[in-house]
């Protein structure tokens, strides 16, 4: 399968490998990956914002660049949201070759997973890892399920499932699923409170006993290393495709 690789702002602009480790992940699970470097945001600031027609123009321009591809992958649940679950509100993307760009649009493990069927890559990662499962693949992706839901525990989520497949990894489960207290702009208006939410994540992900932390999604952990680093102790930061880029 020919993919369109979207890069989310924070990959472009911070965290440059998680993209390059995304390009060899697919590749190994056999994808032709097409990447243009003329791609811009995808508009999910404005629209946390409230700028409604900024995040429209910015929507309409990016299913004009990814339309032509038989799947889209991005290393990040919170675009992918946006791409498949907002345009709609913002009145983009409604007719069939938006709806169907829309739809083709996966975060990275859920492609692996749940369109190619692939849980084994070949990874090996020997080091005790903590998932933080981020708010948007959680609840709005369904990429595991979330700790408020009742009934039966089911089936793993397609990010689970890909590192308890890692050679080498054991996969630790922090007390409960919470906001990293990132949020976006949220982290911008309530520094203080971000802060807070923060600290108290990453002390729960510590008392696992892990030596990183990863997530589908780098703002996420951008947010975590940064305290870790102020903080002088907490599991390292990995994004999911570094850790199954890895042999």
């Amino acid at each position: 399968m020919r993919v369109g690789l979207f890069i989310p702002c924070y990959v472009d602009q911070l965290a440059p490998a998680v993209g390059e480790a995304t390009v060899a992940v697919l590749e190994r699970a056999g994808c032709a990956v097409d990447y243009d470097p003329d791609q811009t945001c995808c508009g999910q600031p404005f629209w946390n914002l409230g700028l409604a027609d900024e995040a429209a123009r910015l929507a309409r321009a990016h299913l004009e660049r990814f339309a032509r591809h038989d799947a889209v992958v991005c290393p990040s649940a919170s675009c992918v949201a946006t791409v498949r679950l907002h345009y709609g509100t913002l009145g983009v993307g409604a007719d069939a070759a938006g709806l169907r760009a829309r739809e083709r649009t996966f975060e990275l493990s859920e492609f692996l997973v749940r369109e190619l069927g692939r849980v084994e890559l070949g990874a090996r990662f020997p080091h005790k890892v903590a998932l933080l499962p981020s708010c948007h693949g959680l609840r709005e992706l369904g990429l595991g399920r979330p700790s408020e839901a009742v009934g039966a525990a089911g089936e793993p989520g397609p990010t689970e499932q890909l590192l308890r497949a890692v050679a080498g990894l054991e996969l630790l489960t922090p007390s409960r699923d919470e906001c990293c207290g990132f949020g976006g702009a949220f982290s911008v208006e309530f520094p203080e409170l971000s802060g807070r939410i923060g600290r108290a994540r990453l002390a729960d992900l510590a008392a696992t006993g892990a030596e990183f932390v990863t997530s589908t999604d780098t703002s996420c952990l951008l947010h975590l290393d940064g305290i870790r680093r102020r903080e002088g102790s907490g599991p390292r930061a990995i994004h999911l495709a570094e850790i199954l880029a890895a042999e």
